[in-house]
């Protein structure tokens, strides 16, 4: 199995993933927990959290939500 595009971790999809996992363990929840308030599907968001997902806006805005904060807090810097 190679390393399809939709996998391949970069240096802005590892910032990013950082920042979900950060603000999750803030909030004291599971990926699990994040996953529902997100409506996504808990792999993804583990996914997302190794830096492997060039994810969609509309999902950032759906983890922002789980997570009670402002997409801009999730940006990498």
């Amino acid at each position: 199995m190679g390393n399809s595009p939709h996998k391949r971790k970069t240096a802005v999809r590892i910032a990013f993933g950082n920042k979900v996992r950060l603000l999750r363990y803030q909030l004291g929840i599971s990926q699990e927990k994040l996953a529902e308030r997100s409506n996504l599907h808990t792999t993804y968001v583990s996914s997302v959290e190794r830096g492997e997902r060039n994810i969609a806006l509309e999902n950032i805005i759906n983890i922002s939500k789980g997570l009670m904060c402002s997409p801009k807090d999730l940006m990498p810097e």
